[in-house]
């Protein structure tokens, strides 16, 4: 006789979405800037045409999303440098708001309970005329107000 898993309900994305957010408070522009400006970690999710078209947030690390989990675990091999503890607040900031949603999910799941993400995304961001350099440009760490 073998044992089988309790089969898992399928959702939808939007559901998925809900449930993800319902476990930390998002954030909008003016809260990731202050956040950031408090010693926060501003993560860009984004892949590099998206970087390149719209530009970047001075002072936010670049980590696309398929590398997050490995440079951002504070105990893995491969983390950055900026990877200090579970204890670090970080912004996860994708291009509108969805991906960066399941993002600090999985960064909850790793032990980043201070992980959240900037509700709709770069583009709020920039919407917000926040702090933003050509995306030609090498990230640099900007001065934190």
């Amino acid at each position: 006789m073998s044992a089988q898993a309790d089969p898992v309900s399928p959702v939808g994305i939007d559901e998925l979405l809900e449930r993800v957010r319902a476990g930390y408070t998002r954030v909008d522009a003016q809260e990731a800037y202050a956040a950031w400006s408090a010693g926060a970690l501003l993560v860009d999710i984004r892949y590099q045409a998206l970087r390149e078209r719209d530009g970047l947030i001075p002072g936010a690390l670049v980590v696309e999303r398929n590398e997050l989990e490995w440079r951002l675990d504070p105990t893995g091999s491969h983390r950055a440098a900026e990877a200090t503890g579970h204890d670090l607040r970080v912004v996860v900031i994708c291009n509108e708001g969805y991906a960066s949603s399941l993002a600090a999910a999985s960064l909850h799941a790793l032990g980043l309970h201070r992980a959240t993400d900037l509700t709709g995304g770069f583009q709020a961001w920039k919407s917000a005329g926040l702090p933003v350099v050509p995306g030609s440009e090498p990230p640099t760490a900007a001065p934190r107000p």
